[in-house]
């Protein structure tokens, strides 16, 4: 199979976030990598940090103007020369053995997109939660309606040819335009999955997500472009969960609100119970839930590769601040 695949990286003022990004991309194992990164404006001296890099394999293109995250993936994708095509952004991380394992499942499979699991982190490199991948008929089946795709934009490969011929990123999109892209993709076949944490998803006050009114306005744009109607209890859930990382309670309370009328009333329900369990056992640690067996050898895994980058992100000064897009 060929092995030949470029991770295009879109930033734009988040230079000590990058650092730790990047290095986990250049630690990728058992693959020929071309890593690209698309400096959107940056004002931050994000370019003269990776030109300082040094390592062959990076190259790097500057927008003097930023365009927006969507063109400077589809740029950086248009420079690419790998087979296959993979994108992280420039606050996520990645397992060592993230790109070999997905191009080892897709060439099983004989499929053109592959994807895996994540794991949320915070602003120590704590593992947070886990987001185990659905099975792909069962991803397929969700996107016309909702994205059940772990770890946003920094989890697919794909073919390059797959994604020349469903027209990249939309430039109209900017927090949901990872869901439209899967969705097209969808289209096409089913993908490969690792049923495993390759992803850590990093989260911070400067997360492009917490924009939720964006979120709702791209939401709608979605609604039945694929065939079928959005599930707004879903994203009605997933806006509070959003609102309350940032610590906005109030809107929160009246997303939550939106989702039960729309259904989710049990979800709601068990979503803040689990909140409740949290904030006590913050105060309590001996009080802190236990996983489900699945789940904590989930994250056991995932601690193999993060524990090692908190060490290398205490060198990086910033690199555990909230950054900005």
């Amino acid at each position: 199979m060929n092995r030949e695949i470029t991770a295009v990286v879109p930033t734009h003022n988040r230079r000590d976030l990058l650092q730790l990004t990047l290095r986990t991309i250049l630690a990728q194992r058992d693959v020929d990598l071309q890593v690209i990164v698309v400096d959107d404006g940056s004002t931050d001296g994000t370019s003269e940090m990776v030109d300082g890099f040094g390592d062959r394999r990076v190259r790097l293109i500057r927008h003097e103007r930023a365009q927006g995250v969507s063109t400077a993936r589809n740029h950086g994708a248009a420079e690419a020369t790998g087979a296959w095509l993979a994108f992280c952004d420039d606050d996520d991380l990645w397992a060592p053995d993230k790109l070999t394992r997905q191009l080892a499942a897709a060439s099983e499979t004989n499929r053109e997109w592959a994807y895996g699991g994540a794991v949320r982190i915070d602003a120590q490199h704590r593992v947070m939660s886990a987001a185990l991948p659905p099975p792909p008929e069962r991803l397929v089946a969700r996107l016309p309606r909702w994205n059940v795709m772990p770890g946003g934009s920094s989890n697919v490969i794909v073919r390059a040819d797959l994604f020349a011929s469903t027209g990249g990123w939309d430039p109209s999109f900017v927090n949901l335009a990872d869901w439209d892209l899967w969705a097209r993709f969808a289209r096409h076949g089913l993908p490969a999955c690792v049923d495993a944490p390759l992803v850590g998803y990093r989260i911070h006050l400067g997360n492009a997500s917490a924009n939720t009114k964006l979120i709702l306005h791209e939401a709608c744009l979605l609604d039945g472009r694929y065939g079928a109607r959005l599930d707004y209890g879903e994203l009605y859930r997933y806006l509070a969960s959003v609102c309350l990382r940032s610590g906005r309670r109030w809107p929160a309370l009246g997303h939550f609100v939106q989702a039960a009328a729309r259904g989710q009333v049990a979800q709601v329900a068990s979503t803040l119970a689990g909140l409740s369990r949290d904030r006590v056992a913050n105060r309590v640690p001996a009080l802190r839930p236990k996983y489900p067996a699945a789940r904590g050898a989930w994250i056991a895994e995932a601690e193999t590769w993060i524990a090692p980058l908190r060490t290398q992100a205490a060198h990086f000064p910033g690199s555990n601040d909230h950054g900005s897009r």
